[in-house]
């Protein structure tokens, strides 16, 4: 049994939209851990759609060249 409990500190600010990965659900500023949120996001919609987002520039990512090795490559050089 821990002696101190750490308070949570939920970061963010009302009016910011948050997706949370656990419930699936948009919560309109900081409802729940940071662990558990994707965000923030300027609108209700963004918040939506954060796995759509994260899995495009995932993709992005991956099929960029520069990253094509797993570390970047020098720009102008083979």
């Amino acid at each position: 049994m821990a002696l101190f409990k750490r308070k949570q500190r939920l970061i963010g600010k009302p009016g910011d939209f948050f997706y949370n990965v656990e419930t699936g659900q948009v919560e309109e500023g900081p409802q729940s851990p940071g662990k558990n949120r994707m965000g923030p996001y300027a609108t209700r919609a963004e918040a939506e759609h954060a796995l759509e987002t994260a899995r495009e520039r995932t993709s992005e990512w991956e099929n960029d060249p520069r990253w094509a090795s797993g570390r970047p490559r020098e720009e102008g050089g083979d």
